[in-house]
């Protein structure tokens, strides 16, 4: 299966929710989602639905549907740019607590988008 077939999958389980900040995603049409909940394309542009990998193609993981959840680019990226990675449960954990501080989206973010999928 190819990718965007896993990714496609894995939001539609999920709802078009990140696997990481349970914030709603996109996936066709960022200006349609930036109006949709009031917020600029900018903004809007961090929650376009990506594959992720739950353990690294770098270390060893494989595109089969187990290991491939849906994820906005924002917890994408910046899971993979820490200068030591964190496992996907250890990532989510963190991802987790900062949320509730509203600390990881700008506060603009939360208070648009905060309890959507939730």
């Amino acid at each position: 299966m190819c990718i965007q077939t896993l990714r496609r999958a894995a939001a539609l389980k999920q709802n078009f929710c990140c696997w990481y900040c349970d914030f709603q995603m996109w996936e066709r049409n960022c200006e349609e989602f930036a109006r949709k909940h009031n917020i600029s394309v900018g903004e809007a542009k961090r929650f376009q639905c990506t594959a992720e990998h739950l353990i690294a193609r770098r270390d060893g993981g494989t595109d089969i549907a187990s290991n491939i959840v849906a994820a906005c680019l924002f917890c994408n990226r910046t899971r993979h740019r820490m200068p030591s990675a964190l496992t996907h449960k250890r990532y989510r954990h963190r991802v987790s607590r900062a949320i509730r501080k509203k600390k990881w989206h700008p506060s603009s973010i939360h208070a648009a988008l905060g309890g959507v999928c939730r």
